[in-house]
């Protein structure tokens, strides 16, 4: 799909959509358009229409207008970015409803928190980001089912402004589709090596991508991640980027990444139904290497490492066993008492792995961790866990301005207690089912070294979307990406 921006032409054609404001206020495209014969103001009144946030109405056009589309933009403080990236996907949305090709959205002044030309670009954004489809092995398909949008028109006083605005909105198109191909894809296609053989195409970008086998990882003791991924005939990998376009001396930020890329749950085996959504597991890392990628797209004056610990977790005569202890990098040993708990497992690792490493002055762990999440906070926020509540609120105020939700979830003694082991320093879960999710991030933080600020987000409920949104098309969110990406560009450049 083709963006372009254009300035206010003498007369509208085709498919148009206009803004309407909060309590049914015309615009002033709407206006315009409605003087000759108020055919607007009936249609309005003949509906729930309001002009509300969010809301929309579509009206026959009149002469060489075919379509018109009223956009409520509710009340001027309403429109914020978010809100107009909102828009630009339910044109998109509606559009290929409607079998369109083309269509031209009006950006109207409004007195709120952008300029004319950030409305534009990021209702320009929100297009292309609803625009994605992954259809790559699909052979037949209905024409009703196929996309019909091939360009959007969004059309604004300040056209060169808006361009510039957009052009710095636009490398998170690439990072989030390539993040979202990287969680669609199947099994069968994307495992460990795979994974990171596409990870190192972010080396055209300048960052630096070594890759780490089994023997090396073995060496550095890594007993856990190994342990996880020794009942595959798919060798496990830790992918390491670094972008370090930041102050020579300034410590970097470390992002880490799940990357079970299919989790059958090993010995202690899932049941079947469902099973298949578990290539998406791997859903940690494909945000981690996608945020990498919008770095470097967007040159961004940061200091960043990002570690993916990339493993299937496989039943097999070799694999890891329910009551075997392994040893982790940091010298601390696990008692595993359930193979499907592997994602703290292979975690551990590559969390300690960074900090030694690179001695980062703070670490963010995202991760499909936990379904215990998604029955506390569903598909609406992620769970948040820290030891720093500074970087927790960084986080949280990043990801509101981007649309991807936290929720900060308690730590405590009494919780870390529930996973002491009676023949190990720990073990991988608590004996019942309560609290979940937080002995899962107690796991994790007997991990996180002195000094280090650090903060785990269990995306097991956002990663992936049974239904979609304004700007998510069902499938791969890509949750995450643009939330590190905002969090970095906030905190860490100068």
């Amino acid at each position: 799909m083709k963006v372009e921006f254009s300035a206010f032409p003498k007369a509208f054609s085709g498919n148009v959509a206009v803004f309407v404001a909060a309590e049914k206020q015309l615009l002033a495209t709407a206006k315009t358009l409605d003087q000759q014969e108020g055919y607007l103001g009936r249609a309005i009144a003949a509906s729930r229409f309001s002009g509300a946030k969010g809301q929309s109405l579509v009206v026959l056009g009149q002469e060489k207008i075919g379509r018109l589309l009223l956009l409520g933009v509710g009340k001027a403080r309403e429109l914020d970015a978010r809100a107009a990236e909102s828009l630009g996907g339910l044109v998109v949305a509606d559009a290929n409803a409607a079998g369109q090709k083309a269509v031209t959205v009006v950006v109207d002044p409004v007195k709120g928190r952008l300029s004319p030309a950030e409305v534009a670009a990021h209702i320009a954004l929100g297009a292309r980001l609803r625009g994605y489809r992954f259809d790559k092995y699909r052979t037949k398909e209905k024409p009703e089912q196929k996309p019909t949008l091939e360009q959007i028109t969004v059309v604004v006083s300040t056209t060169a402004e808006a361009r510039r605005a957009y052009a710095r909105l636009e490398p998170a198109v690439d990072a989030v589709f390539f993040s979202r191909d990287l969680v669609s894809e199947p099994a069968n296609v994307l495992y460990p090596a795979e994974f990171a053989r596409r990870a190192k195409d972010l080396t055209k970008l300048g960052v630096k991508v070594d890759i780490l086998g089994e023997a090396e990882m073995k060496k550095l003791g890594m007993g856990a991640l190994l342990g996880v991924g020794q009942g595959s005939v798919r060798d496990s990998q830790l992918l390491v980027m670094r972008w370090m376009n930041g102050p020579k001396n300034q410590a970097p930020v470390a992002l880490i990444g799940k990357g079970v890329c299919f989790d059958t749950g090993g010995i202690s085996l899932k049941p079947a139904g469902g099973m298949e959504d578990m290539k998406w597991d791997m859903g940690g890392a494909g945000a981690v290497t996608g945020a990498m990628m919008l770095l470097a797209g967007r040159k961004a004056r940061a200091n960043v490492v990002g570690i993916c610990a990339l493993v299937e977790n496989m039943p097999d005569g070799n694999a890891q066993r329910p009551g075997d202890v392994v040893k982790t990098m940091s010298g601390q040993t696990v008692e595993v008492i359930n193979t499907d708990a592997e994602g703290r497992l292979i975690l551990c690792d590559a969390m300690w792995y960074a900090q030694e490493k690179f001695k980062p002055q703070a670490m963010v762990e995202l991760s499909t961790l936990t379904g215990a999440i998604i029955v506390s906070l569903g598909h609406e926020r992620a769970g948040l866990f820290s030891n720093n509540t500074p970087l927790s609120n960084k986080l949280r105020a990043a990801g509101s301005e981007v649309g991807e939700k936290l929720w900060r979830m308690p730590l405590g003694p009494k919780y870390d207690k529930l996973i002491d082991s009676d023949i190990a320093d720990m073990k991988n879960v608590s004996n019942g089912r309560d609290g979940g999710s937080i002995t899962a991030a107690q796991f994790l933080q007997r991990f996180v070294q002195d000094g280090v600020a650090w903060a785990h987000l269990d995306i097991a409920g956002m990663a992936w979307s049974g239904k979609g949104n304004d700007t998510t098309p069902k499938g791969a969110t890509a949750y995450g990406v643009r939330l590190l990406d905002k969090w970095i560009a906030d905190n860490y450049e100068r």
